[in-house]
């Protein structure tokens, strides 16, 4: 399985670290030529040291749309096109919506669903120009779902899946762009740390449920298996969050009487100070 995407310009944004590292580390020994993207220079090139094949360094903060249609020129220069687009790079959220400053819905919804759109906007017609490629949204269970803490980082992974819905719904057949969605549940990463409190801050600790997560690499190896077997969606997710997300579909009001009951019990802990 080892050449399954040999040749392809895989380019993934967010890739400094968690998901985004385990994607490059991932699709490096496919054979692929990577683009690696993301605000921190230093940690993308100690991503790009790590990786076999040869990748480009190209760093740019997702929501500086004055500057991303030199990137998209940038990128695809490289190697003449772009085969596989990962949106990847998001910011999470914990905080209670009657205390969240509406700054922090803001850029929430900037970097986790404008910021994607656009990218893929102005990639779209050179991918369709090539013949075709492959975008990827990285979303969540939370953007199926309702998840306490996360109203704007909800709204904006929401956002994400209706959008590539409706963009594989245009491209698909006509034009030969496939479009995945990936819903990650609890993988270990730094979401938790780095996600907004009510002000903007980072929030600095991570979450027990996600220190005790799936490991990005494998969380990796099932994004892969879903690109390459053109996959619509997918969850990637264990246990309760696994079983709640398809009760979205299969039950919404046994999933929403459960979310109420969590986000109570969850809203009391917040606000006693125990909110991790």
């Amino acid at each position: 399985m080892a050449d399954r995407f040999a040749g392809k310009i895989v380019w993934i944004t967010g890739a400094s670290s968690g998901i985004g590292e385990a994607l490059a580390q991932a699709f490096s020994q496919e054979g692929t030529h990577i683009i690696l993207s993301g605000r921190r220079t230093e940690a993308l090139e100690r991503v790009a040291a790590g990786i076999n094949g040869d990748s480009l360094v190209l760093p740019f903060e997702t929501t500086d749309y004055d500057i991303l249609p030199a990137k998209v020129e940038e990128a695809r220069n490289w190697k003449g096109r772009v085969d596989i687009l990962v949106n990847n790079a998001g910011i999470s959220q914990r905080s209670l919506a009657l205390d969240t400053h509406p700054d922090v819905h803001h850029k929430i919804i900037n970097v986790d669903l404008l910021a994607p759109i656009w990218l893929t906007q102005l990639l779209l017609p050179h991918m369709i120009e090539a013949g075709g490629g492959h975008i990827v949204g990285i979303s969540s269970v939370a953007g199926r779902v309702g998840v306490p803490l996360r109203t704007a980082y909800c709204a904006a992974k929401h956002g994400l899946i209706g959008y590539m819905d409706a963009l594989r719904a245009e491209t698909e057949k006509l034009h030969n762009v496939h479009v995945t969605n990936i819903l990650p549940g609890s993988i270990r990463t730094n979401v938790s740390r780095n996600a907004l409190t009510k002000d903007g801050e980072s929030r600095g600790k991570s979450d027990a449920v996600i220190d005790n997560g799936m490991e990005p690499a494998e969380c990796a190896r099932q994004i892969l298996g879903a690109v390459f077997d053109q996959v619509p969606e997918l969850i990637i997710a264990e246990g309760p969050e696994m079983m709640i997300a398809k009760l979205r579909q299969s039950d919404p009001e046994q999933c929403f009487a459960m979310t109420s009951a969590m986000g109570a019990q969850i809203a009391e802990k917040y606000e006693a100070g125990e909110d991790d």
